[in-house]
């Protein structure tokens, strides 16, 4: 589905429905008694891969939670514990607050939990690194993979998702690669969606998630995030909306 076809999603429960091109509402089937049920397909795994703890619930939390209710498996990955991001506490201190802080906001997702190596504000791309992430994405096998727009100028956003783009092309494309955008304009730059994700159903419960996350006074991120999230659902003519650039290589030559 690409920018003229824009996904209109009214809810995971509602038959055919997509999200991101994937088929996410129950498909009607017909139980003992002649009614209809409702059961998922096919259970899909879905990895969100973000820089901090806070950065998959504020940038794609609402897909998140649009997988999770139609039964699919989300996975969580932090590439750090947040180290740096609490102001005059020490690293050790302060991941272990953005850690709890992370495992709250996974219980309202529906999202099981990774937590990677690196370091809050000093984050690598190396051979060690781009093999670290390129092991759990394979250990994980996932079917879709949401992470940083790598032209951001937070520089962890940049290097997670080098390290993921990275892993995707050495898997061989075997799963679908979609990146989110983060404070759009100050963080992530030249982002333009090839994809929407109508997100007004769970848009309660993303912000929830979010507000887990205590010690980054969410208040203040919101002032990005909210108007980020009323202009994608602007684009796609619904309330609220989540904004993704696919990545497709490999495409035939135009001449």
């Amino acid at each position: 589905m690409n920018r003229r076809e824009m996904i209109k999603m009214t809810g995971a429960a509602a038959v055919g429905a997509t999200v991101l091109g994937i088929p996410v509402g129950a498909s009607a089937q017909e139980n003992g008694n002649g009614n209809s049920a409702t059961s998922v397909k096919r259970r899909l795994k879905v990895l969100a891969i973000g820089a901090h703890p806070d950065d998959p619930e504020t940038c794609c939390g609402g897909t998140m939670c649009l997988f999770t209710e139609a039964g699919h498996e989300v996975v969580c990955v932090y590439l750090t514990r947040g180290e740096a991001g609490i102001a005059g506490m020490g690293p050790s201190e302060a991941a272990a607050i953005r850690v709890v802080e992370s495992e709250n906001a996974c219980k309202v997702t529906g999202a099981r939990h990774i937590f990677m190596s690196q370091v809050d504000g000093n984050t690598e791309v190396n051979l060690e690194r781009y093999k670290e992430m390129r092991e759990l994405i394979d250990r994980e096998n996932p079917d879709i993979v949401m992470t940083h727009w790598p032209l951001d100028g937070h520089r962890d956003h940049a290097i997670c998702g080098i390290l993921v783009m990275d892993a995707w092309r050495r898997l061989d494309r075997r799963f679908k690669l979609f990146y989110f955008e983060a404070m759009s304009g100050t963080q992530s730059q030249l982002f333009h969606p090839t994809h929407w994700v109508n997100i007004e159903s769970v848009l309660e419960r993303k912000h929830q998630a979010c507000n887990c996350h205590v010690s980054q006074h969410m208040e203040d991120i919101y002032e990005w995030h909210g108007p980020m999230e009323k202009f994608r659902g602007l684009e796609c003519r619904c309330n609220a909306a989540e904004a993704f650039v696919q990545h497709i290589d490999g495409l035939p030559a135009l001449f």
